[in-house]
């Protein structure tokens, strides 16, 4: 297995939303502000997971300006996993970057994803730093549980890691079908509003059986936490929910 072609890399960066529609507008205008240079095939699947706010609106508006290809596909299994797999199933490029819709990624985030990729072709997958950005200052004891909000920050450089958190994680395509998580996958996810977790997690352990997975502190990525987030009952729901 030789990964993906050293001289030009293909990534599908998809996004999987429920009723989040402001937040994907801040997602998807970050996305639309790339510097990529011309030997880089990518694309962005937004994966519709029953929304029922403007969330279709908010892509067109911004398929309409996007520098690439921006289309919608919908899953209507209800919760993130069955999203992802959708998402994975609707692409065809050798990376697959999943960017939640809570996420702003830097300028400069695609063509960084497509230089390590090009430099780790047969590395399993690989993710950047992870910074939270509360929407309000969050009460003193919140921010030490950054790991519960997908904080990911190891150092200045590249390391590999046992595991990565969702939050902009890039797989490679390949190595995760050999896994067998495109024909079965064992942990649920975020369903909804149930604070269920773990799927990331799944998917980082399975690839990191056989292939390396790399902390790529050039890849930054800022991670939207509303108010409503940054209280004791979220903060035990989410933790219970990791443990489950």
């Amino acid at each position: 297995d030789q990964g993906t072609c050293v001289t030009r890399a293909s990534l599908a960066v998809v996004v999987c939303t429920y009723n989040n529609a402001l937040s994907l507008d801040r997602t998807l205008e970050a996305l639309g502000r790339q510097r990529v240079e011309s030997d880089v095939d990518w694309r962005i699947v937004v994966v519709n997971n029953n929304c029922t706010d403007d969330t279709d609106a908010v892509v067109e508006r911004h398929a309409a300006v996007a520098p690439v290809s921006l289309t919608t596909v919908y899953e209507t299994e209800q919760g993130l996993t069955p999203a992802r797999l959708r998402g994975v199933k609707a692409t065809t490029e050798d990376w697959i970057a999943f960017v939640d819709d809570d996420c702003l990624v830097a300028d400069d985030w695609i063509q960084n994803a497509a230089d390590f990729a090009r430099e780790k072709p047969d590395c399993g997958g690989f993710g950047g730093e992870v910074v939270l950005e509360w929407e309000k200052p969050p009460p003193e004891f919140v921010p030490r549980y950054g790991w519960a909000f997908a904080e990911q920050e190891h150092g200045s450089e590249p390391k590999v890691l046992q595991s990565l958190a969702g939050a902009g994680f890039v797989v490679r395509r390949a190595a995760l079908e050999r896994t067998g998580w495109v024909e079965r996958q064992f942990l649920a996810d975020r369903i909804g509003e149930k604070l269920i977790s773990g799927g990331d997690v799944e998917m980082a352990l399975r690839l990191g059986v056989d292939h390396e997975l790399w902390y790529v502190p050039s890849l930054g990525l800022r991670h939207l936490i509303p108010a409503r987030r940054a209280t004791l009952r979220y903060l035990m729901d989410v933790t219970y929910g990791l443990g489950s």
